[in-house]
């Protein structure tokens, strides 16, 4: 149980360049309020601010990630209060951070949870986790990528059959099509996840970060313009101290040291 003065997210830093948010409302199986999601947004951005932050993981229960957004915040909404919402406005800032974002999940993973992973890079599940987009068992479809991203990532066929049944998929399910990178023994998601990010914060953060870019624009560009997009950004790599510092370490035999300049 949390209390009302206790924080809904929970910042660490579990790891030299990793920065680690844990959603922190066990009680509420971390339903995603609009408090909630504004504080991801702001820890997220605070992070991408940082120098000394070069990759993020979002967690949660050791039983649930989260599921999906607070009923309770939801259920007086209608339709003009749902045009309003503040909380598009706060996913377009969670998808616009720049730097590369892993997801650990235990457990369950559903509705606004699941889109939340959809905003991630990567993602590392338990055997136990379970994904899903139940909306259409309130009469609601999902409102914040679980159609239409999803749709891009695991297939037409796919996203309409968890959106349109409801029903959940579980985690080799999830592996197979796409939605997690990497299935571990359960309880082990986070330091799974806290591992890669250890793993990325060592690399070159600026190619972290373009490379991050472009893996993103093959979804939101025609091929072409996506091929013109990745050539300027791995033009402009060829203009940075680190660029200069990885071929150096390579001729030279040695581990190189990155300066995210």
């Amino acid at each position: 149980m949390t209390s009302s003065d206790e924080p809904v997210l929970i910042v660490e830093t579990p790891a030299s360049g990793v920065r680690l948010l844990r959603l922190n409302r066990p009680d509420k199986r971390n339903a995603i309020t609009t408090a909630l999601l504004l504080a991801i947004a702001e820890a997220l951005e605070e992070g991408d601010g940082s120098e000394a932050v070069r990759c993020l993981v979002i967690t949660g229960g050791d039983k649930i990630f989260a599921a999906g957004a607070d009923i309770v915040e939801m259920a007086p909404k209608q339709a003009p209060d749902g045009l309003a919402d503040l909380r598009p406005a706060l996913w377009r800032r969670i998808r616009a951070i720049r730097k590369p974002i892993i997801a650990a999940v235990e457990g369950w993973c559903l509705g606004a949870g699941n889109e939340l992973l959809l905003c991630c890079d990567i993602a590392v599940a338990s055997r136990e986790a379970k994904f899903g987009q139940p909306e259409t068992n309130l009469g609601i479809i999902p409102g914040a990528g679980g159609g239409a991203t999803l749709a891009k990532l695991i297939g037409r066929s796919r996203a309409m059959a968890m959106v349109l049944t409801g029903k959940p998929i579980i985690a080799e399910e999830a592996l197979q099509f796409g939605l997690v990178a990497e299935i571990c023994d359960s309880g082990v998601a986070t330091g799974r996840a806290i591992e890669l990010a250890q793993e990325i914060a060592a690399r070159a953060p600026l190619a972290m970060q373009q490379g991050k870019a472009v893996v993103k624009t093959a979804f939101d560009h025609p091929h072409s313009a996506h091929l013109d997009f990745e050539r300027q950004a791995f033009s402009l790599l060829f203009s940075t101290e680190d660029k200069k510092e990885g071929v150096a370490a390579f001729q030279e035999k040695r581990k190189p040291e990155w300066k995210g300049r």
